[in-house]
């Protein structure tokens, strides 16, 4: 990590779906002088690997993309190397997500759309050490920690409501059989919200989903006797 006070360029990785922002971003990146771009990627799975082998200071991070969120991503890579500062990109002020991510061990978050100066200074600070979140921001995770897991947040903002009712009932220990006749849904539906639990979770299999879901407090919905 970039020590406070250090001239050394910030090394940095930028993950977008985004194919015109992230040219543009990659293009500040590389003519900053306290810069030095050391990898990219288009979707959050690459975005981790691209990190495993290019050992960032700082990932600019988009937070919404298609398959694996930018929160899943940041979740592997804090897991992988806790030293590396992540920094949100989103379009807007999605407190729910921003905090998620936080959770997930993000360090702040900037807004798509801001200037050069503000994006340099924003991944000069978090690699430093510091965190950069808006007020309103730091009022919901005042919130959410005072009221525990109980607050208003829910885990796991990259899924859908379905999503999330299918992994509960997973963590619970249900089988897609007992999931389908819980949520009045059929199997086929149940197998399909499962797969796409296993790509935004970021996971490889059942088991993994499982633990995910219950660190996050999922799992308490008592399955059905069939």
């Amino acid at each position: 990590m970039t020590a406070s006070g250090s001239h050394s360029p910030v090394r940095v990785v930028v993950v977008d779906d985004h194919p015109v922002y992230l040219a543009g971003l990659r293009t500040l990146v590389e003519e900053t002088p306290s810069l030095q771009l050391v990898g990219w990627a288009e979707d959050g799975a690459a975005g981790v690997e691209i990190c495993q082998t290019a050992r960032p200071d700082v990932v600019l991070m988009d937070i919404k993309m298609p398959g694996a969120s930018g929160v899943a991503a940041t979740r592997l890579i804090m897991e992988e190397q806790p030293e590396v500062a992540v920094l949100m990109l989103t379009m807007l002020e999605d407190d729910t997500s921003v905090l998620a991510a936080m959770r997930a061990g993000a360090r702040g978050y900037i807004l798509k759309g801001s200037g050069p100066e503000q994006i340099e200074r924003a991944i000069r600070t978090v690699a430093q050490g510091e965190l950069i979140f808006g007020a309103g921001l730091a009022r919901r995770m005042s919130a959410f920690f005072t009221a525990g897991r109980d607050g208003a947040v829910h885990p796991f903002p990259e899924l859908t409501g379905r999503e999330r009712d299918v992994l509960d009932l997973m963590a619970s220990g249900s089988a897609n059989a007992a999931i389908a006749l819980t949520l009045g849904l059929s199997e086929k539906t149940v197998r399909n919200n499962v797969s796409g639990i296993f790509a935004k979770l970021l996971v490889p299999d059942r088991a993994q989903a499982i633990i995910r879901a219950r660190e996050a407090g999922l799992g308490r919905t008592r399955p059905p006797a069939l």
